[in-house]
């Protein structure tokens, strides 16, 4: 349903075309400055240095003005009108719309419900917490009934349990609707919790398009394999070959035997710091004059200084 034609993100970046399809939530994965918010900009008409064409259901956009597209977008800030309340919010754009007075009512209540915030219909936005803003502007994003939805880093603001909550609530509001959802993030997990599809952005060229299993099981380059590991992957070299493995993909072995095991690579770490939280236990450290995090379930006993044996499959490397 939305085409995205011959785009460069920024004056002389790469140009890319992407198909997007209706039903499902495409993850737009990249560090900040990568150009996310530029081609969420573009696909809405509005100011931007990325130029390209826009099309849905066959019709270019490019001298539709910005009110007149079918796009709505949710940005990282929380936008709302402050002078009116949540109810008159979420139903600014069924006004704009020319719904019917009988019909406006029962659209709020229902999206007010289905975000979450039926019970503060009568408050204003600087009467609501920081989740309770975004979930409005979200509400009024959806009223719009725009086939494309653009969510720009919209809970990036928020803490991190209040935006895992909301991670997973609008994961399950967005899906199997009539539109286009993009998602912006620069959280792996966000690929996960959210994606369908995943495209990897960095310095405003388009590195990798897939599933976001598919891309975490064979990147197509050591930056793609990064961008989707938290924390970042440990690198080595093989052979004159620039290697990584990802932090949950390296086993704490305590000794290593004399002979190493077939299909598998030992490393020794001498350990600078160790994080946990009960349940998994990160360890830094220096591997082969690199630095390395491996990431383990459970308690892991280490301290500053100590030689750690490590262990890696070597299915779980990854050679470019």
């Amino acid at each position: 349903m939305l085409e995205i034609r011959d785009v460069a993100l920024r004056p002389g970046a790469p140009r890319f075309s992407h198909c997007f399809s209706t039903g499902e939530i495409c993850v737009i994965l990249g560090p900040n400055q990568s150009g996310k918010t530029n081609l969420c900009r573009l696909i809405a008409g509005l100011p931007t240095e990325a130029e390209g064409q826009v099309i849905i259901d066959g019709g270019s956009l490019q001298e539709v003005p910005v009110r007149r597209r079918p796009v709505a977008m949710v940005y990282q800030a929380f936008i709302n009108y402050p002078n009116l309340t949540v109810a008159q919010n979420i139903a600014s754009p069924l006004r704009a719309q020319g719904v019917a007075p009988a019909d406006i009512d029962a659209q709020v209540r229902e999206l007010a419900a289905r975000t979450g915030i039926d019970a503060l219909l009568a408050r204003r936005p600087d009467e609501l917490s920081g989740g309770q803003q975004q979930r409005l502007a979200i509400a009024r994003a959806l009223a719009k009934r725009a086939r494309v939805l653009l969510l720009d880093e919209p809970l990036v603001n928020l803490d991190f349990k209040l935006r895992e909550a909301l991670e997973q609530e609008l994961g399950q509001l967005l899906k199997d609707r009539d539109t286009v959802v993009i998602y912006t993030s620069s959280d792996p997990r966000d690929a996960f919790t959210m994606g369908n599809e995943l495209l990897l952005l960095v310095d405003a060229t388009l590195h990798q398009v897939g599933t976001p299993l598919e891309v975490y099981r064979s990147p197509d380059s050591l930056l793609a394999m990064e961008l989707l590991s938290d924390p970042g992957v440990n690198r080595f070299e093989r052979g004159g070959r620039q290697c990584a493995v990802r932090p949950e993909h390296v086993d704490v072995v305590g000794e290593l035997t004399s002979s190493a095991e077939v299909g598998r690579l030992d490393f020794i770490m001498n350990v600078t710091a160790l994080e946990t939280n009960g349940d998994e236990s990160i360890v830094h450290g220096l591997v082969e004059q690199r630095e390395w995090v491996v990431r383990c379930p459970g308690i892991v006993h280490a301290v500053s200084g100590e030689a750690l044996a490590l262990s890696v499959r070597q299915a779980d490397v990854a050679a470019f």
